[in-house]
């Protein structure tokens, strides 16, 4: 076989196992562009599933009365947060570990007056009527509670350009905006098979979800919840260490073949 066999072969293979096909990076496919398509309840029958609290979980309780005296009992964990949360942002710091009520091994927390309260395994909601009842006993005129989550806590690792550990504060954070948080996925990443790891009661789940499929805007995977785990793959290409685009493949194509024209005219 001459050199000139050898460099097309070669050329013929590195260009067509090297490029990522925009195919692999494009998310939500096969989307009809020329009327909008609405995931809604009525079409899709999903149900959004209320998220329970566990342990460890951080949850920001606001309790407010008429009498400044209490007010200053219950706020002795969380204190006035206000001016704090302007200035440490949702990357700047965990503002909720250290003002919030973290659940401990057995699920409960300990507030001011009210004593301890397990909270584990039950909805924001159910929360807040629970510690209103407790309340209630010290504090028989009007009073205000409130209890939401301290932020979304989860993990990116893999191809991300920002992986690690990330707190949106916010009570409700789809899988893109976990991933814009991110620094949105690398070229080389394998968007149709992402790995999940969620916590249920139970124990631990790994989950495959892909990206790239728009039937993910009505699973239960669309909306992420406290502590998951997002992991990004490589593509193959990684391991051949070939150009994830046109140009790369290109200068690496021509590379080889030089190398290979001038190995094989030093054997000749």
């Amino acid at each position: 076989m001459s050199k000139y066999s050898i460099s097309i072969l070669v050329l013929f293979l590195l260009f067509f196992s090297s490029c990522v096909s925009n195919k692999k990076l494009i998310y939500l496919q096969d989307l009809d562009s020329q009327s909008p398509q609405v995931f809604s309840s009525e079409k899709f029958p999903y149900k959004e599933e209320l998220y329970r609290l566990q342990n460890y979980d951080i949850v920001d309780i606001t309790i407010k009365t008429a009498s400044e005296e209490l007010n200053k009992i219950f706020s002795i964990v969380t204190g006035e947060t206000e001016n704090t949360s302007m200035t440490m942002g949702q990357n700047g710091g965990d503002l909720f570990y250290m003002n919030g009520y973290t659940l401990d091994e057995q699920g409960k927390v300990e507030i001011p007056l009210v004593g301890e309260v397990t909270l584990v395994g039950l909805t924001m909601e159910e929360a807040k009527v629970l510690i209103e009842g407790k309340v209630k006993q010290y504090v028989p005129d009007d009073f205000f509670v409130r209890v939401r989550l301290g932020g979304i806590r989860f993990s990116a690792l893999g191809e991300f350009n920002s992986p690690g550990k990330v707190t949106i504060l916010q009570n409700r954070v789809t899988i893109f905006e976990a991933i814009a948080a991110s620094g949105d996925m690398n070229t080389i990443a394998k968007r149709d098979e992402i790995t999940m790891l969620r916590q249920y009661p139970d124990g631990s789940q790994i989950h495959k979800i892909n990206l790239n499929d728009r039937n993910l805007l009505s699973s239960e995977f669309y909306f992420i919840r406290p502590n998951d785990v997002i992991y990004a793959e490589p593509l193959k290409v990684r391991e051949i260490g070939a150009g994830t685009n046109f140009i790369q493949t290109l200068a690496l194509i021509t590379s080889t073949v030089s190398t290979i024209a001038l190995i094989v005219t030093l054997v000749q």
